[in-house]
């Protein structure tokens, strides 16, 4: 202690953005997830791996849609499996698919559902509604009914509608998919934007380079894990090796 003076306050270190530990996820006695353990910090994040590689299982555990068997997955210092109520307000996921997200007929109902269920009255779920509409420049889509709208369109209401929650991280699963290329390209410039951490999950190495950090899966563990060049340089080798040597023979016709 400094005399004359207090005690200076212990240094507090700020959470890692993700933190997991020892992570397993086992369902009908199949191991899908073993063995992983990331601490990352990292703004734009990508995991890459083939189908069946585990990616998209980590991401629902990621987003406390299923919780581990066993290891410890924190988000910005939130354990999202104990504390579900936290966990929505710093982690949102925008699936693969909108329709499996989407619940209301209208754009302006399907964004406001969020806001309500972090406690927003209806009267503020309506403005925060409508200023991020605005921010996208769609106020005119507020009532629109979501089945006249396209696929992309529908990953842009689903986005907002995550935007409108201000979470700390955003989960991507493969958000290009089924989209064209000038649909992808207007998603990912909105998703340049974004002020959240993002987790992009995908099998395709170049919707992932210039991202600060890659993590490559194979066979439900991390293979590889550090700058997007070299990981994807790797995982790319791997899988032309792969397409070299696999046998497709004995598939059934």
């Amino acid at each position: 202690m400094v005399e004359g003076g207090t005690n200076p306050p212990e240094d507090r270190k700020t959470p890692d953005l993700i933190d997991i530990a020892d992570l397993e996820y086992t369902t009908e006695g199949v191991s899908i997830l073993r063995g992983i353990s990331v601490t990352a910090s990292e703004k734009r994040i990508g995991i890459v791996g083939r189908n069946g590689s585990g990616k998209s299982t980590l991401a629902r555990v990621l987003c406390g849609l299923i919780p581990p068997s066993a290891g410890r997955v924190r988000i910005a210092g939130i354990d999202i499996a104990r504390d579900r109520k936290q966990a929505i307000r710093t982690v949102g996921m925008l699936f693969q698919n909108p329709d499996h997200q989407i619940i209301f007929p209208t754009v302006e109902e399907e964004i406001g559902f969020g806001l309500i269920q972090l406690g927003f009255s209806k009267p503020e779920a309506h403005q925060h509604t409508r200023d991020i509409l605005g921010r996208f420049g769609k106020t005119h889509w507020a009532e629109t009914a979501i089945e006249h709208l396209s696929q992309g369109q529908r990953h842009l209401v689903c986005l907002m509608a995550v935007l409108a929650m201000q979470p700390k991280v955003i989960i991507l699963d493969e958000p290009y998919s089924g989209l064209d290329i000038p649909t992808t390209r207007q998603l990912a410039r909105y998703l340049d934007q974004v002020d959240a951490a993002l987790v992009h999950i995908s099998h395709d190495p170049v919707t992932l380079a210039g991202y600060d950090r890659v993590l490559w899966m194979e066979g439900g563990q991390i293979e590889m894990d550090g700058p997007a060049a070299p990981t994807l340089a790797a995982f790319v080798a791997r899988m032309e090796q792969l397409g070299e040597d696999d046998d497709l023979a004995h598939l059934p016709g």
